[in-house]
């Protein structure tokens, strides 16, 4: 079994479901089969650069009820890269030394990160440039993650859209009216493409497959001849307008948020169809919640598989869902391509056998 070791894990980047099964499974695993310390590093790499750090070791009695919580324990961060740090007084500061530093204070052996491609990106970087043995864990609701057929968080976050789609359904029916149901993906179309399919949509707008509203009012005129005077309409936030703009609405620390592009095509498919709409901007309503049963499977694979590398000292990888199993790649590798929805992939073909449209 070897040395006795002294694991730490934090969770980095946007929240999602799935993270607390994962860190469940870590601890269980570490704890029952190889009787190591694991130690919970609090807000990410902001734990790191608290003196002390700002941790908790963990024992098996405090995450047996993980599996069903939402978020992480943890907490987690998604502002302020370490390498350009933002100080109060403006200036930049690389603050990547003292996030090194603490790693090594708590006497760790191996960092397991769980994140997605930008988190994975910076923590790879402080693990090269500091000697962290580094195992690397996929999360994103936007299921980007190039090297993994799907992250942590999608399913959950996509059955939660299916819902809301489920949902819109009869109140359009009632009412008659379009309804519109802006969901979140950064850059990517998959849980617009997924739900959209999955809730029965009419029109499915993705950020990969260009769109005309001409081509949207068409079908909904088409739903119209045929008695159907109603129509439920799913769009990505990261879809642009059709002269190429990218809506965002929120400014926070200098930094624009993604949002605004369900208004837009609401109001586009009402001037020209004169039919009712309405919007429904689903939001952070996707990363919360009570994790899907896929997400805690793929949670607890995950983690025990992340627990294996460290005991077989394989760093600087990542563990990834490939062919209905767990493999190991290394991170370089994982988060080199990003993965969008592939234009002439299945879902794709699905969405337009079943006769939605997807504007183009």
């Amino acid at each position: 079994m070897g040395a006795k070791k002294r694991i730490g894990i934090l969770t980095s980047g946007g929240d999602c479901a799935g993270l607390n099964p994962v860190i469940r499974a870590v601890v269980h695993h570490a704890i029952e089969t190889y009787d190591w310390t694991v130690v919970g590093i609090r807000e990410a790499t902001h734990g790191l650069m608290s003196r002390p750090p700002r941790t908790i070791e963990f024992e098996i009695n405090q995450v047996d009820s993980l599996l069903l919580m939402g978020g992480t324990i943890l907490g987690t961060t998604n502002k302020g890269d370490p390498f350009a740090f933002p100080m109060s007084d403006g200036t930049l500061l690389d603050r990547s030394s003292e996030i090194i530093e603490g790693y090594h204070n708590l006497g760790l052996n191996a960092l397991i990160g769980i994140g997605g491609d930008g988190s994975l990106a910076i923590l790879r970087r402080l693990a090269q440039q500091g000697g962290i043995n580094l195992v690397g864990i996929p999360k994103t609701i936007d299921n980007d993650v190039g090297a993994t057929e799907v992250s942590i968080g999608f399913d959950t976050a996509t059955n939660i859209a299916t819902e809301a789609l489920d949902r819109l359904h009869f109140t359009a029916a009632s009412h008659n009216r379009v309804m519109i149901l802006e969901v979140m993906g950064r850059d990517a179309g998959h849980i617009a493409l997924a739900a959209g399919i999955a809730g029965g949509a009419d029109i499915i707008l993705i950020p990969e497959i260009p769109y005309n509203i001409a081509n949207v009012c068409r079908k909904i005129r088409q739903r119209q001849e045929r008695g159907k005077h109603f129509c439920l309409v799913m769009v990505s936030e990261a879809v642009r307008t059709e002269l190429g703009d990218q809506l965002t609405q929120i400014k926070e620390l200098g930094e624009d948020r993604l949002g605004g592009i369900g208004k837009y095509i609401a109001e586009q498919i009402a001037l020209k169809t004169g039919a009712e709409t309405r919007v429904t901007v689903l939001g952070h309503i996707q990363r919360g919640g009570i994790p899907s049963p896929v997400d805690r499977l793929l949670g607890s694979a995950f983690g025990v598989a992340a627990v294996d590398l460290i005991a077989q000292e394989k760093y600087d990888q990542m563990v990834a869902w490939q062919n209905r199993q767990i493999v190991s790649v290394p991170i370089a590798e994982a988060i080199k391509t990003y993965r969008t929805v592939d234009p002439e992939g299945t879902l794709v073909k699905t969405a337009r056998g079943l006769g939605i449209c997807l504007g183009d």
